[in-house]
């Protein structure tokens, strides 16, 4: 069956996929495995297959934003995936996790407005226990400062008129805040899938991000490398594990 959207042939995914906002991010990590091919890259959604370690990985780009990643989750689970890792960045809320950290987002606030059209106000956007678990034991693996906590989605990235709410968050102890988390873990929950996430912070949340944002700095650039060598060591633990 062919996918309308990502443009791949079901029996071409493998039920573990990774997924991430950038397609050249999507490339990059398909070479950190075996026997990589891309199979297709309609809008946003580039798609890679391969394998580690013996396992077959599927990874796809979702573009940025909750309603856009929400079309790639939703047709990669009518595809068959039953895993859903997301990697990707995201704003600190505090000096103590500072940029170059990793976050493994154990659940989201659902601050954007795609899942309320989805399921109640008061539904969790919460991870799989046993994806989360994988991915903050891969983590062990790498250098740096890792945290697991909950993150935010939020749908706005460039601050306006209205006071955005990263205070009350990061007063409640929120670590994190990026765009798609919380339609990820929505969704799979209500399609049957298990998902997870890690990010790595690539500044601060309550910044004026017009003026100071630049994810491209060489402690960035590793925390990225690092969140995607643990994404797909997780993958290989949870196969492991299933099989």
């Amino acid at each position: 069956m062919l996918l309308s959207i990502l443009q791949v042939n079901t029996e071409d995914l493998s039920p573990y996929a990774i997924v991430c906002g950038d397609p050249f991010r999507a490339e990059a990590i398909s070479r950190k495995l075996d026997n990589a091919r891309e199979l297709s890259f309609s809008r946003e959604y580039r798609t890679f297959v391969g394998e580690k370690d013996g396992v077959p990985i599927t990874v796809v780009s979702h573009g940025v934003g909750s309603p856009g990643a929400a079309v790639c989750f939703e047709e990669l689970i009518k595809g068959g995936v039953t895993t859903l890792i997301r990697v990707g960045t995201a704003g600190s809320y505090s000096a103590d996790v500072p940029p170059g950290s990793l976050v493994v987002s154990t659940a989201a606030v659902r601050e954007e407005g795609l899942t309320r059209q989805l399921v109640p106000h008061g539904f969790p956007a919460v991870a799989d226990h046993a994806v989360t678990r994988a991915l903050y034991e891969a983590t062990s693996e790498t250098d740096g400062l890792v945290k697991q906590g909950i993150t935010v989605t939020l749908d706005a990235f460039f601050q306006g008129v209205e006071e955005f709410p990263h205070r009350k968050y990061k007063q409640a102890g929120a670590l994190a805040v990026e765009m798609e988390i919380a339609a990820l873990y929505v969704i799979a929950s209500l399609r049957g899938a298990r998902a997870g996430a890690i990010v790595a912070l690539d500044g601060y949340a309550d910044a004026d991000l017009r003026e100071v944002y630049n994810p491209h700095t060489d402690v960035v650039s590793g925390a990225i490398e690092r969140e995607i060598d643990a994404a797909i060591r997780a993958m290989v633990k949870l196969h492991t594990e299933d099989n």
